[in-house]
């Protein structure tokens, strides 16, 4: 092939950290006006070739080209100068200034009076309204980000990249945050980038959307390239396999639990926020799955926050083995046997700056820090690294050591020792808020492994998922909502796709 034919082109990229080698001797050719798929398990090392191709970091060895000739990217504006745009895993967007202002960060327009540049903000304005009028996104170009949902800021991400007229667009699980409307709507702006040539790299573990948008998928693992292959000549289960090189023949593991009684009982939940959730009232019973289901809107994570004790509520009672408790703290919560894993790792998650173990130990050391100094002055590291090594090796975390920094982690690793920190708490009410958000098959399969365990041994689960399998593959109840209303419950076979989205769309008020 030509080089005119290839926009980009990396050739035996090679990129090592403290302990782990993330890239190895790893070539790709990137054509114009087509969707090349990136995908591999988590610390694969997809993210980190990407950053190598935007400027974010330096390849230990290797050329990046583009249209032929040989580039140096000092840094990431100099990526997006030669014509290459990211729109990556985790959000950034500055949460105190508004919309416009996000997108046009760094290039904001300006007008000259007396002699001093003032911020244009009509321009602004009108060339914010104009994108998403192009884009189809209905967003308040003045609205503070601050007061956006994860899925709007996630469609400001979109905007900002294309906003660049780039012609290399990186996508890193650009619909991890989405809807399922939503995400259409980014496949047609996808379509509409491609046929004016603009070239797509879309990073995804969402195999079937894989399927759907990409003409060529590239496979990744073990920060080695497997091979390339044009996307119509794939399955589900071939890309699977060469995914994480063995077989898998489950998608979920067999269900063995037994649901049983009464375990929590919450009634008449009402938020202190009117817009929120109103009069919301179910059980959960020992031993059991429920999943909960509903657009972006619906209120879910709120109300799972509100049970958890980090919001207030303006009425309602929670009853736990048939007595009332007042949660009204993280604290009060964990000491009744509840755990809660975030929707969004970096925000309300994990501590960068930390090391696995001490992300890990975290919870432990607060809610009980006499197990880990034994009645002493000092915290005993001798059991803080050996409760931390349990579940590095439990749920196959790829780390060079539990002493290396989660943020050196890959997405997928970080979210393994987040389960960690919970499992170590040993709760008896999980809550899990969009859990495999961003998470290859096989740790997919991990955390539904976890969670069958948990129900095998008369412990409760509570799911928040966005992703339709996911709620009817592992749920035994499917509790759906509806701007902030409860509009019904699915049970056996009620579960079905086409029921769960009618009752997301809509609700009765009794």
């Amino acid at each position: 092939m030509e080089n005119s034919q290839i926009v980009l082109k990396m050739e035996n990229i090679s990129k090592s950290f403290p302990g782990v080698k993330a890239l190895d001797e790893v070539s790709i050719s990137i054509k114009p006006g087509r969707v090349h798929a990136l995908m591999g398990e988590n610390g694969a090392g997809k993210s980190t070739l990407m950053k190598c191709a935007f400027g974010l970091y330096h390849p230990d060895q290797g050329t990046i080209s583009m249209y032929g000739e040989t580039v140096h990217f000092t840094c990431a504006r100099d990526a997006m100068d030669h014509g290459i745009s990211m729109i990556h895993q985790e959000l950034h967007p500055v949460k105190t200034r508004n919309v416009m202002e996000n997108i046009w960060i760094g290039r904001i327009p300006h007008r000259k009076a007396m002699g001093m540049k003032w911020v244009n903000e009509r321009k602004m304005y009108e060339d914010t309204r104009a994108l998403f009028q192009e884009l189809g996104i209905d967003i308040n170009p003045r609205t503070m980000v601050g007061e956006l949902s994860v899925s709007h800021c996630q469609l400001l991400e979109i905007a900002r990249a294309v906003s660049y007229n780039a012609k290399v667009i990186i996508m890193d699980e650009p619909t991890s945050s989405l809807t399922e409307t939503e995400a259409e709507l980014l496949f047609h702006i996808i379509r509409k980038l491609t046929a004016q040539g603009v070239a797509i790299i879309y990073i995804s573990h969402k195999i079937e959307e894989i399927l759907k948008i990409s003409d060529e998928v590239i496979i990744m693992r073990d920060g080695r390239l497997i091979g390339s292959w044009p996307a119509s000549e794939l399955t589900m289960e071939t890309i699977v396999n060469r995914m994480v090189g063995r077989e898998m023949t489950q998608r979920f593991p067999e269900k063995k639990h037994q649901p049983g009684k009464e375990h929590l009982v919450v009634q008449n939940f009402t938020s202190a926020n009117p817009s929120s959730f109103q009069n919301i009232t179910f059980t959960l019973r020992k031993g059991e799955i429920l999943g909960i289901g509903g657009l972006v809107g619906a209120q879910r994570t709120e109300l799972m926050e509100s049970i958890f004790g980090l919001r207030p509520i303006a009425a309602g009672t929670i009853n736990i083995n048939g007595k009332e408790v007042r949660i009204k703290s993280s604290k009060d919560a964990i000491r009744h046997g509840l755990a809660l894993l975030t929707e969004e790792r970096r925000a309300t998650g994990i501590i960068p700056m930390l090391s696995v173990m001490e992300n890990m130990v975290l919870s432990k050391q607060s809610a009980d820090t006499r197990h880990y100094t034994s009645g002493r002055l000092f915290l005993r590291d001798k059991i803080r690294r050996a409760d931390a090594q349990r579940y590095v090796k439990s749920f196959s975390i790829k780390t060079p050591g539990i002493k290396t920094l989660i943020r050196n982690l890959s997405g997928g690793n970080q979210q393994k020792v987040l389960l960690g920190r919970w499992m170590l708490l040993e709760p008896d009410i999980l809550i899990l808020d969009e859990p495999t958000r961003g998470i290859d098959v096989g740790a997919k399969y991990e955390i539904y492994c976890l969670m069958e365990e948990m129900a095998q041994a008369g412990k409760s689960v509570i799911m928040i998922s966005s992703e339709m399998p996911e709620l009817m593959g592992m749920s035994d109840r499917v509790m759906v909502m509806c701007e902030g209303h409860l509009s019904g419950i699915l049970e056996g076979e009620d579960i079905t796709d086409r029921k769960i989205m009618y009752l997301a769309s809509t609700y009765e008020i009794a």
